[in-house]
């Protein structure tokens, strides 16, 4: 299972989780694992619409996909799957494969910070 872990916090907290990581490492330990930090929690929600959601699903569900035949797929005007697209593409939640997009993560752990 491919495994992404979203976070809510600044650079100290993904300077706290890649000391934490070197430090098994170091210690032996096999370290596989992808973090992504939003800032804040209205960032994380932002990126992580309804509509960016089901994009997701669906990708996971029916493998890579270019652009346009996603928005017929999801019956979505394709000027808006492109910036919901490019908006996962900057954050890591999808990549490209050559003229393909890939949504390469089996299950999404979201971990927010409330202060």
């Amino acid at each position: 299972m491919t495994k992404v872990n979203l976070h809510t916090g600044g650079i100290d907290d993904m300077g706290r989780r890649f000391v934490d990581a070197w430090k098994r490492a170091a210690a032996g330990k096999r370290v596989n694992e992808t973090h992504l930090t939003f800032f804040d929690l209205e960032a994380m929600l932002t990126t992580l619409s309804p509509k960016r959601l089901a994009l997701l699903r669906h990708m996971r569900r029916e493998g890579p996909s270019s652009i346009k035949a996603l928005a017929g797929a999801l019956e979505r005007d394709y000027k808006n799957v492109h910036t919901d697209v490019q908006a996962l593409l900057a954050t890591g939640l999808l990549v490209k494969d050559g003229a393909l997009i890939v949504a390469p993560w089996d299950k999404v752990n979201a971990e927010m910070a409330l202060t």
